[in-house]
């Protein structure tokens, strides 16, 4: 008999939450590859909104789905922990019961190991329930911990998450380290055959109902924003053959009738003449009724008048744009990827090229220390004024960025040993007199979104 694994997608505990074409990517390519391997595969999603056994509660809010397969997730308030108390805020379990999710576990028997992936840092207490459940299930079985808050709270993460083991190796696109991890537990594994060149794709279809299916054409990006992990978490910007990428695309379409696509790349196109360009060329041949989605943002850089004509031709239709302030100087301080003209020059050709206001939206950074209100409000108007509509992203601060010690120094919180304080929707580099003034500037968003669907 094969060796049985249980991968878990645990749940969001947060005061807000969407689902904005958000899949654990990493996992799902693992469940891929252990498939391919002739594993016995199983695969837990706490986040899972079709789940067929879900019911409306008197506590629970119901899933909604929007255009393009996002929307709401179910969620039911809880006690937020003592650390968040004092934020006037509900705070929620979003996904499942406890009760399905016990069902699921207790449905299989014998698992060999249980791995459990994490995304944001202060989402924890979700994977750490997760993680205590399983474990009470199936005791004798090992439990691996990896993803985002493994790497970037390794020593939280062995203290509190109650996982056997964390891993802090980067899976992708290496899935050697995965054998080797099952391989330190004594669960034998074998080996794909060296002739067995076939892909692997994210196993999207172990998912109840896989609305859309997320995308990634390379990791690592080779810009250094000081606010951004994916240079520690991704060291090297590698990229896959464009024609590997085209055919994926291809094949959930064709095999699962999947209309919409989100790129999860933090550099889609960075020198695209030799990349994305060929790539949606391609996509334009093929004729496909597909959508696809930039919920990672575009560099503003990077989208010339070609682009921007390929871009919609080739299917994308919701964009957004990395711009986070209009303030040159502090662009220079923060991520030097935004020149004079970028952000004006990327929207005129976006237009031209078909797409409407609406479609365009650029990332608005709040929250960043030192930041005043002015700016965000100066920022704001600039990419009303430019034709594009504006989306507020507050700041979290993020271990082993280059902005963390200036996050640590203004921050009023213990960020630094308390990751629930990471959580954006506090504003944790802010203080309360900026906080007071968020819901004005959120009201300036609200106006010119508002004008651009009129």
């Amino acid at each position: 008999m094969n060796p049985s694994i249980i991968l878990i997608n645990p749940w969001i505990y947060d005061f807000a939450a969407y689902d904005l074409w958000s899949k654990p990517l990493g996992l799902l390519y693992i469940a891929g590859y252990l498939k391919k391997l002739g594993l016995d595969v199983h695969y837990i999603d706490c986040l899972d909104v079709y789940h067929p056994d879900m019911v409306t509660g008197n506590s629970i809010h119901h899933a909604t789905r929007r255009r393009y397969g996002t929307g709401k997730y179910w969620r039911q308030a809880i006690q937020a922990p003592p650390a968040l108390s004092h934020i006037n805020r509900i705070y929620s379990r979003y996904g499942i019961t406890k009760e399905l999710f016990i069902k699921e576990l207790q449905r299989i028997h014998s698992p060999s190991a249980i791995l459990v992936t994490s995304l944001m840092t202060y989402w924890y207490p979700g994977v750490v329930e997760a993680i205590s459940i399983a474990k009470e299930i199936h005791p004798h079985t090992p439990v691996i911990l990896g993803g985002i808050y493994a790497r970037l709270c390794e020593g939280h993460a062995k203290k509190r998450s109650g996982a056997d083991h964390v891993s802090t190796e980067t899976i992708l696109p290496d899935m050697d380290s995965i054998l080797n991890l099952l391989k330190g537990f004594d669960i034998p594994v074998p080996r794909i055959p060296a002739d067995d060149v076939t892909p692997i794709y994210p196993a999207f279809d172990l998912l109840n109902k896989p609305g859309y299916v997320c995308i990634m054409t390379s990791t690592g990006c080779p810009y250094r924003c000081r606010y951004c992990a994916s240079s520690y978490l991704y060291p090297e910007f590698t990229r896959r053959d464009p024609l590997e990428v085209r055919e994926e695309i291809r094949f959930w379409n064709r095999e699962y009738r999947i209309s919409d696509f989100a790129f999860y790349d933090d550099a889609l196109l960075v020198k695209s003449e030799g990349y994305a360009a060929p790539m949606m060329e391609g996509i334009i041949r093929d004729q496909l009724k597909i959508r696809f989605h930039t919920p990672n943002a575009l560099h503003v850089k990077e989208i010339s008048r070609e682009i921007a004509g390929l871009l919609y031709a080739s299917g994308f239709r919701m964009i957004r744009l990395g711009l986070e302030t209009s303030d040159i100087d502090r662009h220079n301080n923060l991520d030097n990827k935004v020149s004079e003209g970028d952000f004006e020059r990327a929207v005129h050709n976006l237009l031209k090229a078909g797409f409407k206001r609406q479609d365009i939206g650029a990332y608005v950074l709040m929250g960043l220390p030192g930041q005043s209100i002015k700016s965000v409000e100066d920022t704001i108007r600039f990419v009303g004024a430019v034709g594009a509509v504006p989306y507020l992203a507050e700041y979290s601060p993020i271990p082993h960025t280059s902005l963390w010690d200036d996050a640590v120094k203004s921050s009023s919180y213990d960020i630094s040993t308390e990751p629930l304080f990471h959580n954006n929707t506090i504003l944790p580099c802010w203080d309360e007199d900026r906080r007071q003034k968020v819901p004005g500037l959120r009201q300036m968003v609200r106006e010119i979104r508002q004008e651009a669907i009129a």
